[in-house]
C-alpha cells in the first residue's frame, strides 16, 4: 500500500535527484542489487550479536539500494530480464537473512513465528509470480507488478519493529503472517475475477 500511495513522491524526492550523477552512472544497476543484497545478510550476525541499531541501519540502506538499482537501469535504459530476475532473487535472499536473524535472537521461542513468516512469503511471491506470468505487464518494470496489502515497504517496517521492540515479536510476527497470506489471497482472488471477465467476453 505504502509502495501504491507513496511510491511517486518517495521517487521524486530520494531517487530521481541522484539519477543523474556521473559517477552513480558508472556504476552498474546490478552493482546496488548485489550490495542490497549483502547489507540483508548482515542481518544475520547483527541480530545474533544484539546490534539491533546497526541491523535496523542496514535494513534501511538494504531498502534504499533495492529502490535505487531499477530506477537506475530504467535511467540508463538497459533494464533487463536479468536483472529483474537477480533483484528478485537478492530480494529473497534479503527476506531469509532478516528473518533467520530475528530467530536467533531466541531460536526456542522464535522458531514457530519465524517458520509462518517464511511460509506465508513463500507463498506470497508464488502468488505475485503466477499472477506475473498470467498476466500482460501494463507499468515500466521488467515484470507485470501486482500491488498488494503487504509490499516491501509495509515488509520492512514490520522487520524493524521486531528488531527494535522484541517484546512485540511474537504479535508483530503473528500478524506480520496473516497480512502477507491475506494480501496472497486478494491478489488471488482478483487474478480469478479478472481471468473469468475476460473467458466471459471471449479475450
Amino acid at each position: 500500500m505504502i509502495e501504491t500511495h507513496f511510491r511517486k513522491t518517495y521517487q521524486q524526492l530520494c531517487i530521481n535527484p541522484l539519477l543523474n550523477l556521473g559517477f552513480l552512472q558508472k556504476v552498474h544497476p546490478h552493482v546496488f542489487t548485489c550490495i542490497a543484497c549483502l547489507l540483508g545478510i548482515s542481518m544475520i550476525p547483527l541480530l545474533s550479536f544484539g546490534f539491533s541499531f546497526w541491523a535496523c541501519v542496514m535494513l534501511g540502506i538494504s531498502g534504499f539500494f533495492d529502490t535505487l538499482d531499477g530506477s537506475l537501469a530504467r535511467h540508463l535504459k538497459i533494464a533487463s530480464p536479468q536483472g529483474a530476475a537477480l533483484d528478485i532473487i537478492c530480494d529473497r535472499i534479503t527476506e531469509f537473512a532478516i528473518i533467520f536473524g530475528l530467530y536467533t535472537v531466541e531460536p526456542n521461542v522464535r522458531a514457530l513465528p519465524t517458520i509462518l513468516m517464511l511460509g506465508s512469503i513463500l507463498i506470497c511471491i508464488t502468488s505475485f509470480l503466477i499472477v506475473g506470468v498470467f498476466t500482460e505487464k501494463s507499468s515500466e518494470k521488467s515484470f507485470f507488478y501486482s500491488p498488494g496489502l503487504i509490499e516491501r515497504a509495509e515488509a520492512f517496517i514490520a522487520f524493524a519493529i521486531m528488531i527494535l521492540f522484541p517484546s512485540t515479536f511474537a504479535v508483530s510476527s503473528y500478524i506480520f503472517s496473516f497480512l502477507v497470506l491475506l494480501t496472497a489471497a486478494l491478489r488471488m482472488h482478483q487474478f480469478f475475477r479478472e481471468s473469468a471477465f475476460l473467458i466471459k467476453r471471449g479475450e
